[in-house]
């Protein structure tokens, strides 16, 4: 299983980023789907859910409404597109398969000015 996040950067207030997660070694279109985040010194939080076929989706309160998570089975990937990011945004953010506890290696966002 590995998991692999880009699509992080540096991004000034009210910016936006797309973030993605490419899959390989299990067949992605089976698995529940997580976005986490973790900014310096805070433990890591959910972020958001998409369920393996894309139907269903949940948001943490604090980016509902600016986040979107989607999922796209035939090229294996998980996206996060970020809108209207905030300098409390700032954090790594990574996908996780939901069964089996498997993490990518993260992928770095700053909103900053």
């Amino acid at each position: 299983v590995q998991l692999v996040e880009s699509g992080g950067g540096l991004v000034q207030p009210g910016g936006s980023l797309r973030l993605s997660c490419v899959a390989s070694g299990f067949t992605f279109s089976y698995y529940v789907m997580r976005w986490y985040r973790q900014a310096p010194g805070k433990e890591r939080e959910l972020v958001a859910t998409i369920t393996s076929g894309g139907e269903y989706t949940r948001y943490a309160d604090s980016v509902k409404g600016r986040f979107t998570i989607s999922r796209d089975n035939a090229k294996k990937t998980v996206y996060l597109q970020m809108n209207s990011l905030k300098p409390e945004d700032t954090a790594v953010y990574y996908c996780q398969r939901v069964d089996g506890n498997y993490w990518g290696q993260g992928t770095q966002v700053t909103v900053s000015s």
